[in-house]
């Protein structure tokens, strides 16, 4: 194909604005339309708030609906049709695209998914790799079809999660790695020189959404999985735990070279952070912590003006 290739983009968190950027500022690629999620309130007034990757195309003075479905949506399915594109670009939409319009790109459909696939196809592959220990992630552009991230593999690309990486930090590197695996990708699928490859179904792992329970302690875990909780969720959403039925934002914590035998959630020790006791046998200390309505502090000065003692649970 050597005329810029039409392209329309869906999509709707922050992550998605870095393929969209690198799309628009490619010379051999014209994004023609962008589809997004409808406004949603946010923010302490609660108003109504466009999604980023709405913000970039309206800034950038291109096409861009925002249905509330698209299934059984006649309106948005002809606005689709008559964008005429070549590929279907879906980052992090949010929806499920109804077979319908899979079907409208003249070359394909595809998908920038964060994780290796097939593990940790659907909603949150970033959390559920770190929180499970995993060694690398990376990101794969993938052929679109009905089932949940199930198509074939054009292009995938590495990255290691080490003992320091963040939720915040992976959100990142991927979406730099997602624009540039789009990039490179984008023209080899259009051409025809790049064909999508099965993905092997022995290998599959499901992303399940996030909950709001899971941003809360349970001291009855292991200690490494409570450290890589906290560094996923940090700085936000946040984890929290409870003492005597108020919140304790964790902010960051280590896993101490000892291990205790009392019960998990019992604070063992105040003097240099919140040592406690975990499931495994094994001592978490927070080393720092956010109070209700206070700012982030360090946790051994905070526990200086605390009634929190040795003995004490957590919840």
């Amino acid at each position: 194909m050597s005329q810029r290739i039409k392209v329309v983009f869906a999509g709707t968190p922050a992550f998605s604005v870095g393929c969209l950027d690198a799309l628009m500022q490619a010379d051999n690629v014209e994004v023609v339309g962008v589809v997004s999620q409808p406004d949603r309130k946010s923010g302490r007034g609660m108003k109504l708030t466009p999604s980023p990757v709405k913000k970039a195309a309206l800034a950038a003075d291109i096409d861009v609906i925002t249905p509330e479905k698209l299934r059984d949506n006649d309106e948005a399915l002809q606005w689709l049709k008559e964008k005429g594109c070549d590929v279907l670009v879906v980052v992090a939409f949010g929806m499920i695209l109804p077979v319908s319009w899979l079907e409208v790109p003249k070359v394909a459909p595809i998908n920038v998914h964060a994780s290796l696939l097939p593990r940790w196809r659907g909603a949150a592959p970033i959390e559920r790799a770190l929180l499970a220990g995993d060694s690398e992630t990376g990101v794969c552009i993938m052929q679109m079809e009905e089932g949940l991230d199930t198509g074939g593999i054009y292009l995938e690309k590495r990255m290691p999660i080490t003992s320091q990486s963040t939720g915040f930090a992976l959100w990142a590197e991927l979406e730099a790695l997602g624009a540039q695996a789009l990039i490179e990708s984008l023209p080899k699928i259009a051409s025809g020189e790049l064909q999508p490859k099965p993905q092997d179904e022995a290998g599959v792992t499901y992303a399940k959404k996030i909950t709001n329970e899971e941003r809360v302690v349970n001291w009855a875990l292991g200690a490494d999985y409570i450290e890589r909780l906290v560094r996923c969720f940090t700085p936000k959403p946040g984890v929290r735990t409870v003492y005597q039925g108020k919140a304790l934002k964790v902010i960051a914590g280590e896993v101490l070279p000892q291990t205790s035998q009392q019960a998990a959630g019992t604070v063992l020790d105040v003097k240099l952070g919140l040592d406690v006791a975990c499931g495994d046998g094994k001592v978490y200390r927070i080393t720092t912590i956010q109070p209700e309505g206070k700012k982030a502090m360090n946790a051994a000065d905070y526990l200086r003006g605390s009634p929190i003692k040795a003995g004490d649970a957590l919840g």
